[in-house]
């Protein structure tokens, strides 16, 4: 249960830094949340939301871009990585009127998905060195 919460807490992290470092284009819409405990619960939500449509939509989109990834070298990740964030905005805007916004899926989920993937790095190399004391 730790490492559930642990990895929530950490990619919550990285989704809000993101934010604060693509402002314009990918921004949290708080709804009717005033408090700031309001505002890290839906950070919670969007970061479980993220997590789940990592692991089970994720693999799936993967296994069937394979071609690309080898057309590009690779590079493809970044698209799929900027697809599971603007499907992320999209399920949290459906279903709960609040959560991640993503403006649109070209350029803002393409410089957010790499935003968020250099920031989830450092964060990551941040926390396991942490543990590591």
């Amino acid at each position: 249960m730790i490492p559930f919460l642990w990895r929530t807490a950490t990619t919550g992290l990285t989704l809000w830094l993101a934010t604060l470092l693509v402002p314009d284009s990918m921004h949290f819409e708080w709804g009717d949340a005033t408090s700031t405990w309001q505002k890290v619960g839906i950070v919670a939500v969007v970061a479980v939301v993220f997590g789940v449509i990592n692991a089970f939509i994720k693999p799936v989109v993967q296994v069937l871009s394979i071609p690309f990834y080898i057309l590009t070298l690779g590079l493809f990740h970044v698209v799929i990585n900027a697809l599971m964030l603007w499907l992320v905005s999209w399920f949290t805007k459906q279903v709960t009127h609040w959560g991640l916004i993503v403006d649109s899926f070209w350029w803002s989920a393409i410089w957010a998905a790499i935003i968020v993937s250099i920031v989830g790095m450092v964060v990551a190399a941040i926390t396991d060195a942490l543990a590591d004391r």
